[in-house]
């Protein structure tokens, strides 16, 4: 471990520059994650990689979860001590999860890898970072009050297409300074999804629901940000400034990079790959911070071949990474069976694009300008060929992520939610002679009716037996757990129906609105 930090020392402190070059001077990991979105619109960046062996990446396997990942932020040379990075590392990854691993991978074959990240609290992948990005927020925030840099608090807002919002809620209730509010699409998540969100206990959390669908939430919450007339007003009247916990903030990310790092070693000690063997990794993708994360693994130093992007009917991505193009100006926005991935708008995309054009602001700046004012743009040959090198895609349409389902239950008796069904047929399609490692994004008891509509062979959005539609979220995911011989629904999703149901409020997606419900709940 100390030579990896030592390794990390060499090159100084690590900054963070934006990706439009908007933002001014590179600011400190402390900085960047408090900020949230760089000032401009830009989203921060570390200057400066580590590099780690695979001899250094295999060595990871003889360490706890907690520790791995404090290898992790340690190599990359944040502003924060070793020992306060070891101790939030052993706050975040703890008895909160209900597996000793933290992320377990299940292999189906001899080179299908299921990497389990849904073992947090809110049984979603979103808890693998947001379990610790509220840790590092907190210790960042009081580093810059300590230096004189920091006199008010802060209200997170997040928009959330299912995962994201209760994640976030659950790892910031009760921290001290801040507030956080989530928005998320009416209709458009899971009734358990919902469940878990309106019922949050907490006194510093609030849940609104949005008319729309989640690139409302998305573009509303984006928009609010970049108001600068509402930040004076909250810094003036509320002394409270808004930050992020979606994937924007780079405190989101880095702990995502650190479960595929962690990931390629565990392959390793269980004997599934021999040292330095490649593998492609498989990530069902909407926002594409996830497969942005096992991009920045492979920079480091794991041994990744290809990076394959499993798109559902919203197939924007699918389409980019196999034409150079970024168009929604005539896509419809279409509801599927993997909600989490209704997106249309993919702000980590933005990232990618950097890193492949060699870090061109400009060409980065004019990109997302183009998409805010037109709904397209089209990337240069050059970064084209570069998105290839990497990257091959495909989508998923619902009857064929419904029938992925049941196959690979009736195969393997392993039951997939809907987003891993998605990647795990792409990752059929897409795979060559690499291991496969699947990131699997949720637990399947969070997305029962669709689950259910797989298992007994209906079409997707097909009613469910007048019986079986009588059913709360959690009796229906008791009576699949019978019917497929399961007892693994964890106890965070089995008890929503006993909860108090806390916020109803609806909203509509118009930054007006959304900032109107965010002050209000500031001077409630």
């Amino acid at each position: 471990m100390a030579q990896r930090t030592d390794r990390a020392a060499s090159f100084g402190q690590n900054l963070y520059l934006d990706t439009r070059g908007a933002a001014g001077k590179p600011v400190p990991f402390t900085a960047a994650v408090v900020n949230g979105l760089a000032a401009g619109g830009g989203l921060y960046v570390p200057q400066e990689l580590p590099t780690m062996t695979v001899e250094e990446i295999a060595a990871l396997a003889s360490l706890p979860y907690a520790e791995r990942a404090a290898t992790v932020y340690k190599a990359f040379n944040i502003d924060l001590p070793d020992s306060t990075i070891d101790e939030l590392m052993g706050r975040a990854y703890g008895e909160n999860f209900d597996d000793a691993a933290v992320c377990p991978i299940t292999s189906l074959d001899e080179s299908t890898h299921i990497l389990e990240l849904w073992h947090g609290p809110t049984s979603a992948f979103k808890d693998m970072a947001l379990q610790c990005l509220p840790h590092f927020f907190s210790a960042s925030a009081a580093k810059l009050r300590d230096e004189g840099a920091l006199d008010h608090e802060f209200m997170i807002l997040v928009a959330t297409s299912g995962d994201t919002g209760k994640a976030a809620l659950e790892g910031f209730s009760g921290v001290d300074g801040v507030s956080i509010g989530v928005l998320f699409p009416d209709g458009g998540v899971s009734d358990i999804q919902r469940k878990q969100m309106v019922t949050t206990t907490g006194d510093n959390v609030r849940v609104w629901a949005v008319r729309g669908n989640f690139d409302d939430c998305q573009t509303g919450v984006k928009r609010a940000f970049s108001d600068a007339a509402f930040a004076e007003k909250l810094a003036e009247e509320c002394s409270v400034a808004l930050s992020s916990a979606n994937s924007i903030n780079w405190g989101r990310l880095l702990p995502q990079v650190v479960y595929y790092i962690s990931s390629y070693a565990e392959l390793i000690a269980q004997g599934k790959i021999a040292a330095g063997d490649e593998i492609d990794i498989c990530v069902p993708t909407g926002n594409f911070g996830n497969i942005l994360a096992a991009w920045y693994a492979k920079q480091i130093g794991v041994p990744v071949g290809m990076l394959l992007c499993a798109s559902n009917d919203n197939r924007v991505l699918t389409d980019f990474i196999n034409t150079g193009t970024y168009d929604i100006s005539d896509r419809e926005f279409i509801l599927t069976s993997s909600p989490s991935m209704d997106i249309l708008v993919s702000s980590n995309l933005e990232r990618q694009l950097f890193e492949l054009t060699g870090r061109n602001a400009e060409a980065i700046s004019q990109w997302m300008a183009d998409l805010s004012e037109r709904r397209c743009f089209r990337v240069d040959p050059e970064t084209f060929a570069r998105v290839r090198e990497s990257f091959s895609a495909d989508s998923i349409d619902n009857a064929t992520c419904l029938t992925t389902i049941k196959k690979v239950h009736d195969e393997h008796g392993y039951l997939l939610d809907p987003h891993t069904a998605v990647a795990y047929a792409a990752a059929q399609n897409l795979r060559g002679e690499n291991p496969v490692l699947i990131a699997s994004t949720a637990h399947w008891a969070k997305f029962g009716d669709n689950v259910y509509r797989a298992l007994h062979g209906l079409e997707p959005g097909e009613p469910l037996p007048e019986e079986v539609a009588a059913l709360t979220g959690c009796q229906l995911n008791e009576r699949i757990a019978q019917e497929a011989e399961r007892s693994d629904i964890p106890a965070g999703l089995a008890n929503l129906d006993t909860m108090e149901v806390r916020f109803t409020e609806v909203i509509d997606n118009d930054v007006e609105a959304i900032e109107s419900a965010a002050e209000a709940f500031l001077r409630r």
